[in-house]
């Protein structure tokens, strides 16, 4: 089984940074694909960035909705995986989820959620 414990989230004014932290526990080998997701009331969850580790290179990728804003990075001794928010706005609202999976995305996980609120 796998576990995924987050961390960080909270209230900030906007134009604020907040840091978010995911640490992933238990049968996670060959779980290459981390990243965060959100989702916001009474819309789908979706997809904020997520980072693939390939050999000693990682790969990220971001919503179009926060590029330059966020920055997502990881460390593979610690198994955790990081998304800086900078430039906070209201829309940012969400409770944001830690996610892992395989490549083929037949092994995959979800954290508890943390609320990140925005306030205007």
């Amino acid at each position: 089984q796998v576990q995924l414990v987050e961390s960080g989230g909270g209230l900030v004014q906007a134009g604020g940074s907040l840091r978010l932290s995911c640490v992933a526990s238990g049968s996670i080998f060959g779980l290459n694909v981390m990243g965060w997701y959100r989702q916001a009331a009474g819309k789908q969850r979706e997809l904020v960035a997520h980072i693939t580790s390939g050999g000693n290179t990682n790969y990220a990728n971001y919503a179009d909705s926060v590029k330059g804003r966020f920055t997502i990075s990881r460390d593979n001794a610690k198994n955790t995986v990081y998304l800086q928010m900078n430039g906070l706005k209201p829309e940012d609202t969400a409770v944001y989820f830690c996610n892992i999976h395989n490549a083929a995305r037949t092994r995959e996980y979800w954290g508890q959620g943390t609320q990140v609120t925005v306030s205007s």
